[in-house]
């Protein structure tokens, strides 16, 4: 995994705005989700989801941030979400989620009515939500971080069919928090995190991206 300083990142990343921000090689990049043991266990032995602890009948949230993802999961401290897990799918199909995204909130930049974006809410597989993103303390930041909601055919695609592999970073993150409770902030170390270039001017209106 590649790393580096989270004073430099900051420095690098933009403040605003709303764009996806993450770990990606021009083909694939890394969405983030956090489990209990007994789901994380059968997702890396096996390099998808499923068993019998795992339930498709949910929505599950995908996050291509890593700093988002520590503030949801504590760290890797709350309940359920002990164990970290870096996923990896092809940029591809990652806009493939994106191009059936709805946004959870009603945005005029996005649908000329409210009608409009209930409809496309009601029968959409994927749930989109911009909000705050959050520095290595979990204060709020100007920019937004996106994270998507799967369910139904989508999500079955996702867990079983498109992920090319499955790494456990937990103890990478309760490493590196040991420097965000010493307040070793020079020192702390996250995975070095790009602005993901879409390229697809109809997906970027759908999602509301804002440079």
């Amino acid at each position: 995994m590649k790393t580096e300083k989270y004073i430099e990142q900051v420095k690098r990343l933009p403040i605003h705005g709303k764009q996806i921000i993450g770990r990606t090689d021009g083909t694939t990049i890394i969405v983030y989700q956090a489990f209990n043991q007994h789901i994380a266990k059968y997702a890396l032995d096996n390099q998808k989801f499923g068993g019998s602890n795992y339930n498709f009948g949910r929505m599950s949230w995908i996050k291509p941030g890593f700093l988002w993802m520590m503030y949801r999961a504590g760290w890797a401290s709350k309940e359920n979400q002990q164990h970290i897990l870096a996923i990896t799918i092809s940029l591809e199909n990652f806009k493939k989620i994106l191009s059936q995204a709805t946004i959870s909130s009603f945005d005029d930049k996005i649908f000329d009515t409210h009608q409009i974006w209930r409809d496309e809410l009601s029968k959409t597989e994927v749930r989109l939500q911009w909000d705050p993103d959050h520095d290595p303390f979990g204060n709020k930041q100007s920019r937004k971080a996106i994270q998507l909601g799967l369910k139904g055919r989508i999500l079955k695609q996702f867990a079983t069919e498109w992920i090319i592999k499955i790494e456990d970073i937990t103890d990478f993150c309760k490493n590196e928090y040991q420097k965000v409770i010493t307040k070793n902030i020079d020192d702390l170390n996250i995975p070095f995190e790009e602005i993901i270039q879409i390229e697809d001017e109809k997906i970027e209106k759908r999602i509301g991206i804002e440079k």
